[in-house]
C-alpha cells in the first residue's frame, strides 16, 4: 500500500521515471514506462533489478547490442490481422528491421546466457520463423523499396517500362526541339510531367502548330502542357504498364503480408521482449549515470544505507559541479524508528525524501546511488506525511490535514510498514501539538512500524531518549561558521540553534536575552550543551583527519626510506657479483697460464733459457694475482668542509644529496624527499655539475623502466578536439609510433563532429600510412562519428 494518492510525486519519482523514458529509443519503451509500480514481491524485485543489472554490464562492456534502428510496428500487425490486406513497402521494410534485430538479440543472448542468465530467461521461450525475414530481405532494399527482381513478372515489367520510357523520351525531345526553334516553347521550360504522361510546354498562342492533347496550362493561361500526337500511344502503353506493375505489387505484398501473418503470435512475442529490452536498457543508462547499483535485499522490512544520494540533488549538482553529501542511516528490529532534530535548511527533509525515494525505486525495479554494502529490505507499505495537504474544498486545514495522515497511519501500519513524517506535530499550538504527536509516536511504535520522523519537538527527542525502539539523531551543524553540515548523526538529539542563528544574521540582543528569559534556563542549558557537544565531536574529528594526515605522511616516509634500502642493498650485491666474476676470470687466466707453461718447458725439454722465460712468466702473473686491489676510501673531510647547502655524494654510490645540518660525525642529509643521517666519511663534496652528470648517468641506466613507465601511462584514445589542422599530423604521427612500439592492436582518435575538418585530416593521414589496415567510425552509441577507430597490422 502507498499513502497518500501523490506519494510518487512527493517522493519524485515520477520525476525519475521521465529521465528514465528520455533513454528509451522507441515509442515501445517508452509505452512500458508508466507500468513501473511498487511491488512487495521480493522474487518479482530481484528479478527487475537482476536484469537492469545485466544491461548494466553490457553497457560497461566492449559488447556491441544495438537493436532499436526500427519504427514502431504496432499498427502494421495490427493492419496484417485482415484477411486479404496487405502491408506497404515501408511498412514491410519495418517488421523486416524488426526481426533483424530480434535475431540478433536472440543470438546474442543465446552465446551469453551464463554472463546474463535473467535477460536470456525473458527471450528463451521465443521462435523466430527466420524464413521470414530472408523473404523480407528478398523483395525488399535498404531504401525499403520493392526490389526489380522480387519476382520474375515484375522484373520484366519495370524492363519494359524503362525501354518504353526512353523511347517515349527520345521522340518527345526531338519534338521539343523542334518546337524550339520555331519559338513555341517558353524561354527556359523543358519537358516535364501531367498526370503521369510526359508533356511539352507551348505558348498558348501556339497550341494549334503542334498536333495532342492538352492535360493542363498555367496559372496566368500563356502556357499549355500538351502531349503530341506522336508519343500518345508510347505514354498509353507506360500507363498501362504502370497499372501491371502496380498490381504485381500489391501481389507480391500481399503474399509478404500473409506470411507476417502467419507468424503474428511470434512477432508479437519478439516485440513484447524488444519493447521490455529498450526499456531495460533505459534503465540501465540512467543506473549508470547516477552510478546507481543493486544492493543486497532482504526478507525482513529493514534499511542500511551507506553512502546514499538523493538521485536528482545528485544530477543537479553534477551540473554545478557540486558535491552531494552522502547520507548514512540504519532501521533494525531494535532501531526502527529514527528521529532527526537539528536546525532549519539543515537537510532533515532531505534525508527523509532520499530514504522514500530510494525504497519506492528499489521496490519498483530500479537500481539506487549507495554504497555496495548496503541493505534494503522490502515493505509492504510506505506513508507518508510529507507537505501540506490543506484544502478548501474539503474544508481542511494544514494541521487538521496532518491528523488525518495519523489517522491513516495507526490504521494501516504494521510492522512491515515504512512510515516517513516530516515536521511532526506542527500547525496547531506546540503544547498540544507536541503531545498529540508523542501519542502517536508512541502507538506507531508499539506496532513496530520502521520509520524517520523530523521534528523541532523538545518532548518528542526526550520520549525517543528514554524508549526503547526509537532512536535520535542530528543534523550537524557547523558552530564556528554558524552554518549547517548536511551530515546526519545518529545517536543523539540535534539543536535548532535558534538563537545562534538569530545572532548571525544580526537580531538586537536585547531581543535575543529577552527571548532567552521566555525559554527558561533549564532549556537553554539543554540546548547549550547539545551545542558543546558538536563543538567537542567537530576538534576531535579534525584532530583525527590531522593524526590521520600525519600517518599517512610517515607511511610515505618509511616506504621511500625502504624503497632506499633496497637500492643501496642492491648495489652491494652488484659489486660483490662482479668482484667474483673477476676472482673467476682471474683464476681460469691463472690455470691455463700455467698448464701452457707445463706444455711449452715440455716441448723444448726443459732448456734452461726457455725455462727461465716461462718462469718469468708465471712470476709476472704471480705479481699480477697477488697485487691487492686498490680499495677506494672516502676522502677525510674536515669539519670546515662541509656546510649545509653543499651537495654531496654518497662514497662508491650513485646518489646525491644536499647538507641540511651537521652535529660532530653526524651529517642529515636531504636525499631527494628523503632526510637521511650518514656518517661524514662516507660523504664526498661535489659540484652542481658533477650532481647533474650522475643524475643523467642514473637516468640513463633506468631507461628500460622509463618504457615501463611511460606504456602504463599510455592512453589507448587520443583526443585532439580543439586543436589546430597543422598541429594534428605532428601530435597524430607521434602517437600511432607509441601504439606501434607498444603492440597495440586497435586505437581511437577523438576529434568531435564539428563541421569535420580534423576527422577529414585524420583519415587522409591514415590512407597514407601502410601500418594502418582500417578506418572506421565508432559505434553509435560510443560516439559515432566523433571517434576515428583505427585496426593497426
Amino acid at each position: 500500500m502507498l499513502y497518500p494518492h501523490d506519494i510518487e510525486e512527493k517522493l519524485g519519482i515520477d520525476k525519475i521515471r521521465t529521465l528514465i523514458s528520455e533513454k528509451c529509443s522507441t515509442e515501445l519503451g517508452k509505452s512500458i514506462i508508466d507500468k513501473v509500480k511498487f511491488s512487495s514481491n521480493y522474487d518479482l524485485i530481484s528479478k527487475l533489478l537482476s536484469q537492469t543489472k545485466e544491461y548494466q554490464n553490457i553497457l560497461l562492456s566492449s559488447e556491441s547490442l544495438n537493436l532499436f534502428g526500427f519504427s514502431d510496428i504496432r499498427d502494421s500487425l495490427e493492419k496484417s490481422k485482415t484477411e486479404g490486406t496487405f502491408c506497404s513497402e515501408n511498412e514491410l521494410f519495418q517488421i523486416g528491421k524488426f526481426l533483424h534485430s530480434l535475431e540478433l538479440a536472440l543470438n546474442f543472448f543465446s552465446e551469453h546466457s551464463e554472463n546474463y542468465p535473467a535477460l536470456f530467461e525473458l527471450c528463451n521461450n521465443i521462435e523466430l520463423d527466420k524464413r521470414l525475414i530472408v523473404e523480407i530481405e528478398k523483395c525488399i532494399d535498404d531504401e525499403g523499396n520493392l526490389k526489380d527482381d522480387a519476382s520474375p513478372e515484375l522484373q520484366r515489367i519495370r524492363n519494359e517500362l524503362k525501354s518504353k520510357y526512353g523511347q517515349v523520351r527520345k521522340s518527345l525531345y526531338s519534338i521539343f526541339k523542334q518546337s524550339e526553334k520555331e519559338g513555341w516553347v517558353p524561354e527556359g521550360a523543358s519537358v516535364t510531367v501531367r498526370d503521369g504522361r510526359m508533356v511539352i510546354p507551348i505558348l498558348a498562342e501556339f497550341k494549334r502548330r503542334l498536333p495532342g492533347f492538352i492535360h493542363d496550362e498555367s496559372a496566368s493561361g500563356n502556357t499549355v502542357y500538351l502531349e503530341p500526337t506522336n508519343v500518345l500511344q508510347g505514354n498509353n502503353e507506360i500507363r498501362e504498364l504502370e497499372y501491371a506493375e502496380k498490381r504485381e505489387k500489391i501481389k507480391i505484398l500481399t503474399g509478404l503480408t500473409n506470411k507476417v501473418r502467419a507468424n503474428l503470435t511470434d512477432i508479437r512475442s519478439g516485440l513484447s521482449f524488444i519493447s521490455k529490452l529498450d526499456f531495460i536498457k533505459a534503465k540501465a543508462k540512467f543506473s549508470n549515470e547516477i552510478d546507481a547499483i543493486v544492493p543486497k535485499i532482504n526478507y525482513t522490512p529493514t534499511i542500511h544505507l551507506r553512502n546514499a544520494r538523493h538521485p536528482l540533488l545528485l544530477l543537479s549538482f553534477m551540473k554545478e559541479g557540486k558535491k552531494v553529501v552522502p547520507l548514512n542511516v540504519q532501521l533494525s528490529e531494535e532501531d526502527r524508528i529514527l528521529i532527526i532534530s537539528g536546525p532549519n535548511a539543515g537537510g532533515k527533509s532531505v534525508s527523509l525524501k532520499t530514504i522514500g525515494l530510494l525504497q519506492l525505486m528499489l521496490q519498483s525495479g530500479i537500481p539506487v546511488p549507495v554504497k555496495e554494502d548496503s541493505e534494503f529490505g522490502i515493505f509492504n507499505d510506505i506513508l507518508i506525511d510529507i507537505g501540506d495537504e490543506q484544502s478548501i474544498e474539503n474544508d481542511l486545514s494544514t494541521y487538521s490535514s496532518h491528523l488525518k495522515s495519523m489517522k491513516a497511519f495507526l490504521k494501516n501500519g504494521t510492522a512491515s510498514s515504512l512510515c516517513l513524517i516530516d515536521e511532526f506535530g506542527t500547525g496547531t499550538d506546540p503544547q498540544f501539538g507536541g503531545a498529540i504527536a508523542q501519542s502517536v509516536l508512541n502507538e506507531l511504535n508499539g506496532k513496530k512500524v520502521k520509520g524517520v520522523i523530523t521534528t523541532h519537538y523538545s518532548n518528542i527527542k526526550h520520549f525517543a531518549e528514554n524508549t526503547k525502539g526509537i532512536i535520535n539523531g542530528a543534523m550537524r551543524f557547523d558552530m564556528h561558521k554558524l552554518e549547517p553540515l548536511f551530515e546526519l548523526e545518529v545517536g543523539k538529539p540535534g539543536s535548532s540553534f535558534s538563537l545562534e542563528i538569530a545572532k548571525k544574521i544580526g537580531l538586537d540582543s536585547s531581543v535575543i536575552n529577552y527571548a532567552k528569559d521566555l525559554i527558561g534556563d533549564k532549556a537553554i542549558d539543554v540546548d547549550q550543551l547539545l551545542n558543546q557537544l558538536e563543538k567537542q565531536k567537530q576538534q576531535i574529528k579534525q584532530r583525527d583527519e590531522e593524526l590521520k594526515k600525519r600517518e599517512k605522511e610517515t607511511s610515505s616516509l618509511q616506504h621511500q626510506y625502504q624503497t632506499l634500502k633496497e637500492e643501496l642493498d642492491k648495489n652491494k650485491k652488484d659489486i660483490i657479483n662482479k668482484a667474483k666474476e673477476e676472482a673467476a676470470k682471474l683464476l681460469k687466466d691463472t690455470n691455463r697460464e700455467i698448464e701452457k707453461t707445463i706444455r711449452h718447458i715440455k716441448s723444448n725439454k726443459a732448456q734452461k733459457t726457455e725455462t727461465k722465460k716461462a718462469r718469468e712468466r708465471l712470476q709476472n702473473l704471480k705479481q699480477k694475482v697477488d697485487e691487492p686491489k686498490e680499495i677506494k676510501k672516502a676522502p677525510l673531510v674536515n669539519n670546515d668542509q662541509l656546510e649545509p647547502g653543499d651537495t654531496v655524494q654518497l662514497f662508491d654510490q650513485q646518489v646525491t644529496g644536499t647538507v641540511i645540518s651537521m652535529k660532530g660525525n653526524d651529517v642529515e642529509v636531504q636525499i631527494g624527499l628523503l632526510k637521511s643521517k650518514v656518517k661524514k666519511n662516507r660523504l664526498i663534496k661535489i659540484s652542481k655539475g658533477k650532481e647533474k652528470s650522475i643524475k643523467k648517468e642514473r637516468a640513463g641506466s633506468a631507461h628500460g623502466m622509463n618504457l615501463t613507465s611511460k606504456f602504463s601511462e599510455f592512453n589507448s584514445t587520443l583526443d585532439i578536439r580543439g586543436k589546430r589542422v597543422e598541429e594534428v599530423l605532428t601530435v597524430l604521427d607521434q602517437f600511432l609510433d607509441d601504439a606501434i612500439l607498444f603492440g597495440l592492436n586497435e586505437v581511437k582518435v577523438l576529434h568531435g563532429k564539428g563541421n569535420g575538418v580534423l576527422r577529414e585530416v585524420v583519415r587522409n593521414y591514415c590512407k597514407t600510412q601502410i601500418f594502418i589496415s582500417n578506418v572506421a567510425d565508432e559505434h553509435v552509441e560510443r560516439g559515432g562519428a566523433g571517434i576515428t577507430v583505427i585496426t593497426l597490422n
